[in-house]
C-alpha cells in the first residue's frame, strides 16, 4: 500500500477520534488488520460515515495511482529504438567484447577439431591459435610492465586483427567500442614489442652451421649454384595519405608514383627472412637503401664471419646472396650480367639460375602482403610505420616456421631500373666479385652441359 496513503488514514483516525470520542476505531474489537465498516456505520455520530466515505475514495486513488517507487536497476528494461544502426553497432560490439574472446578463446575454440579451430582463428587474426598462443605467451610479461587495463591475449588478438585484414585504429575501436586513440596506442605498443623483443629470436643470419648448411644445400638443389645462403629484394609499403600533393612527401613516392616506405629482406629457401631493413622512404633507389644498411657494414667490415668455404676454379668462394640489378655486384652479393639476356652462353644461363634463387624473395615478400594486408595500404603514422613493418617480418616468420597454411599472393608490379654505379669506396669488392660471378658462371656451364 502506497505510503502517503497510510499517512493520510493516520490523520483521519486522529480526526475520528477528536469528532467521536465514544467510539474509537482501533477499540480492542476491532483490533484486526482490517476494520469492519459495519461499526462504522451503527455508530450514534456522524463524523465514522464521513470518515469512511473519506478513507473509501482515498483508497480508491491510491489504487490507481501509478507507483513512484525508484527502478531496480538489477530489472529488464526495454527501450525504443528508433534507429536500426544502434542495435547493430551493440550487437557487433558485443561479438568482440573481452567476454566474448574469451568464450571463443577458452570454450568454443576446444569444440572444434584442430583444423577448423586454426582455420577459424587464422580468418581473425591471421594465424593459427598455437601461433598465436606463442605470441602471446612471449609478449606477456612486457604488456604486463605496461599496466595495460586490457587482457595481454585480448590486446595482442585485437592488434593482429588490425594487421590481418588492414583495418584503421578508427574501424577497429568501433568494434571493439573502444577510443581511437587507445586502439592506435595498444597497436603501437605491441607492434614495438614484436619489432623489438622478437626480432633477434625470430629473424637471424644463418651463420650456424648446421642452417647455414640446410641453407645453401636447399639452393644449390633449386638453382646448382653452390654456396649461396639467401636472396634480397626491396619492395615499397604504400603509406596511405590524405594529402597526396604534398610536396613533403616527394621523397617518400616510390618508382610507381605512390608514397611508400622502403623495405628490404634478405629470404632463405624456406621464404624465411634472416635479415629485414626499414630506413628509407620509396623515393631510395634499391643499392642506396642497401648501403646505408646494417648488413651492408656487417658484411664490409667482416662481422659476418662465414665458415663454410668452397673453391670454385682456383677462387675462394663464401656463402653469398643474390639480388637484381639493381643492387651493386659485391663479393658476398651477386647479381647478373645482363638484364636483356645479352651476354655469353654461360652467363645467360647463370642469370636465368641467379633469377630462379632470386625468386624465393619474391614469393617471400608475396606472401608478407598477403598475410598482413596492412602492408598493402599502411594505416599507421609515419613515423610508426617502420615498426609495424618489421613486426610483420617477425610475425611472418614465425608462420613459416609453424609451416602456417600461404594465403593468396599479393602481386607486386614488374621491377625496372638501371644498374648501380660502382663507388670508390668499393671498386675492390665490385672486382672481385666479378671474377667470382664469372668463375661460377662457367664452372655452372660445364656442369650442365657435360650431363
Amino acid at each position: 500500500m502506497d505510503q502517503s496513503f497510510l499517512v493520510m488514514l493516520s490523520n483521519l483516525l486522529h480526526l475520528h477520534n477528536s469528532l467521536d470520542p465514544t467510539t474509537s476505531l482501533l477499540s480492542d474489537s476491532l483490533s484486526s488488520t482490517t476494520a469492519n465498516p459495519s461499526s462504522l456505520l451503527h455508530s450514534s455520530s456522524i463524523a465514522p460515515l464521513l470518515f469512511f466515505t473519506i478513507a473509501s475514495v482515498l483508497s480508491y486513488v491510491s489504487s490507481t495511482r501509478p507507483s513512484s517507487s525508484p527502478p531496480n536497476p538489477n530489472a529488464a528494461t526495454t527501450t525504443t529504438n528508433n534507429n536500426p544502426n544502434t542495435t547493430t553497432t551493440n550487437n557487433a560490439s558485443s561479438d568482440y567484447s573481452v567476454s566474448a574472446f574469451r568464450a571463443l578463446s577458452t570454450e568454443h575454440i576446444w569444440s572444434l577439431e584442430a583444423p577448423l579451430r586454426d582455420a577459424h582463428w587464422r580468418s581473425l587474426y591471421g594465424l593459427s591459435y598455437p601461433v598465436f598462443t606463442t605470441v602471446v605467451d612471449k609478449l606477456k610479461p612486457h604488456i604486463a610492465l605496461s599496466n595495460l587495463s586490457l587482457p595481454s591475449d585480448y590486446a595482442v588478438a585485437m592488434v593482429l586483427s588490425r594487421l590481418a585484414h588492414g583495418l584503421s585504429a578508427k574501424t577497429l575501436a568501433a568494434r571493439y567500442s573502444l577510443d581511437p586513440y587507445l586502439v592506435s596506442k595498444i597497436t603501437n605498443m605491441v607492434t614495438r614489442l614484436l619489432a623489438t623483443k622478437l626480432y633477434p629470436e625470430f629473424i637471424k643470419i644463418p651463420v650456424g652451421r648446421r642452417r647455414l648448411l640446410e641453407t645453401t644445400q636447399s639452393f644449390e638443389e633449386l638453382t646448382s649454384l653452390p654456396n649461396m645462403c639467401g636472396a634480397i629484394d626491396t619492395t615499397p609499403v604504400h603509406l596511405r595519405s590524405t594529402h597526396n600533393s604534398n610536396p613533403n612527401l616527394n621523397p617518400y613516392r616510390c618508382r610507381y608514383g605512390y608514397p611508400s616506405l622502403l623495405l628490404q629482406v634478405v629470404s632463405d629457401h624456406k621464404k624465411i627472412f634472416w635479415d629485414v631493413c626499414v630506413k628509407a622512404p620509396g623515393g631510395t633507389d634499391d643499392a642506396t637503401h642497401f648501403r646505408d644498411s646494417l648488413l651492408y657494414h656487417r658484411l664490409t667490415s667482416g662481422d659476418v664471419v662465414w665458415d663454410k668455404v668452397i673453391s670454385v676454379r682456383g677462387h675462394h668462394v663464401r656463402p653469398y646472396v643474390v639480388g637484381d640489378w639493381c643492387f651493386p655486384l659485391l663479393p658476398f652479393l651477386l647479381t647478373p650480367f645482363s638484364p636483356s639476356g645479352m651476354g655469353t652462353p654461360a652467363q645467360n644461363l647463370f642469370d636465368g639460375m641467379l633469377m630462379k634463387g632470386r625468386s624465393v624473395v619474391v614469393e617471400a615478400i608475396a606472401l608478407l602482403k598477403g598475410r598482413w594486408k596492412i602492408l598493402q595500404d599502411l594505416n599507421t603514422g609515419v613515423h610508426h610505420a617502420p615498426q609495424t613493418i618489421v613486426a610483420c617480418c617477425v610475425l611472418h616468420n614465425l608462420c613459416q616456421i609453424a609451416r602456417e597454411p600461404e594465403p593468396e599472393l599479393w602481386k607486386e608490379p614488374d621491377e625496372s631500373g638501371p644498374p648501380p654505379r660502382v663507388m670508390d669506396s668499393e671498386k675492390s669488392f665490385h672486382y672481385y666479385g666479378e671474377k667470382l660471378r664469372q668463375a661460377l658462371a662457367d664452372d655452372l656451364h660445364h656442369k650442365l652441359s657435360s650431363r
